[in-house]
């Protein structure tokens, strides 16, 4: 590919209107109040990011870097899309590659679910498993190679892809969907850690925009990040996550642990209880990182209360829960790996009487 060549010059200017596009049609996603005891005087707000046209928050993710990988002239007409990903990413992914008529490949852990598997092709994505999570990158770096394609590496580049000042992230839609709130500026905004491009990006704006609001990274049991973070020493290793779509084995580059105000580990059981939980409460059928993202939320809410103070917390609907039917929400799934979720429901189920 001759990066200065017109017509391929002209090609990348199309492909990035088409994605721009996109980001067009989609329009915002949703702040939706969780309901709480009006009593309490704290509200807690989910900005449900299933809307997307790919179904998760990893939607912005994937548009990002394209974006990015356009504009460096990483990617041109022909180009093999290749990604390291537990699934939603790869998804996304996928759903663009498409769009722009590129090939993609996702490189995923073997335990990924059969749903997101199945979204990555009914995208036009092919999938290449792999039985140590650990291996993806380097699997991808080869298939990169092999291919003469590009590999997306959201891992290292989620953090540089977004714009973190403002341009319409994440972050900047949150303060401004609370504008008119009775509560306007969050307490606590919780978000969880996968690549560490979400957290990055609400540290970095809300330090930008001098806001007072602290950031809650959540981390599930087994991944690196909450030891790294508690430690210092970005080098921990982890045994990896069992929460799809969040928890790294490694502390990934794009992980900015100084922009992060506290970290909150939460248990399997209690991330997959409080997803079923939220569709109890919320009629939303939300996945496992929702569900810890939630839990964690809950804590802070808890403390709040135990403190006498009043305020709002912000958290994510990452994606929904069809994706999980036959892991999370399938009892039999879980019994046969001993995950038990009923002490932590029926907590979570008290909370509100609380």
């Amino acid at each position: 590919m001759d990066r200065h060549d017109p017509e391929v010059r002209a090609w990348v200017a199309e492909a990035i209107r088409m994605v721009e596009a996109d980001a067009n049609r989609s329009g915002d996603t949703h702040l939706l109040t969780f309901p709480l005891p009006a009593q309490w005087g704290i509200d807690l707000y989910l900005k449900d990011e299933s809307v997307h046209p790919t179904g998760s928050l990893k939607h912005r993710l994937a548009r990002s870097l394209f974006l990015y990988g356009l504009a460096n002239g990483w990617i041109g007409p022909g180009t093999t899309i290749i990604e390291a990903s537990s699934g939603s990413t790869a998804v996304s992914e996928a759903y663009f590659s498409r769009m722009l008529g590129l090939p993609f490949i996702a490189v995923m852990p073997a335990t990924t679910s059969p749903e997101k598997i199945a979204l990555i092709e009914f995208h036009g994505g092919k999938c290449r498993l792999v039985d140590d999570p650990r291996a993806i990158y380097e699997e991808s770096r080869r298939l990169a190679e092999e291919t003469g394609g590009h590999f997306m590496d959201q891992f290292t580049y989620a953090e540089r892809a977004t714009d973190w000042r403002g341009n319409n992230n994440i972050a900047e839609s949150v303060f401004q969907q609370m504008s008119l709130e009775r509560h306007p500026e969050p307490s606590w905004i919780v978000v969880g850690a996968g690549t560490g491009g979400t957290s990055a990006t609400f540290g970095r704006y809300i330090r930008y925009r001098r806001h007072a609001t602290r950031l809650a990274v959540v981390d599930p049991e087994g991944s690196a990040f909450y030891p790294a973070w508690v430690s210092g020493d970005l080098r921990t290793l982890g045994a990896g996550s069992g929460i799809e779509g969040i928890g790294r084995p490694r502390v990934e580059p794009s992980f900015l642990p100084s922009v992060i105000d506290r970290m909150i580990r939460v248990p399997d059981a209690t991330s997959i209880a409080a997803m079923r939980w939220v569709r109890e409460v919320t009629g939303r059928d939300v996945g496992g990182s929702t569900g810890t993202n939630v839990a964690a939320a809950v804590q802070l809410i808890r403390e709040m209360r135990e403190n006498g103070l009043r305020g709002s917390v912000v958290t994510l609907i990452c994606d929904g829960g069809e994706r999980y039917r036959c892991t999370y929400d399938d009892d039999g799934w879980l019994a046969e790996r001993g995950v038990d979720i009923r002490p932590a429901l029926d907590e979570l189920r008290a909370f509100l009487t609380w």
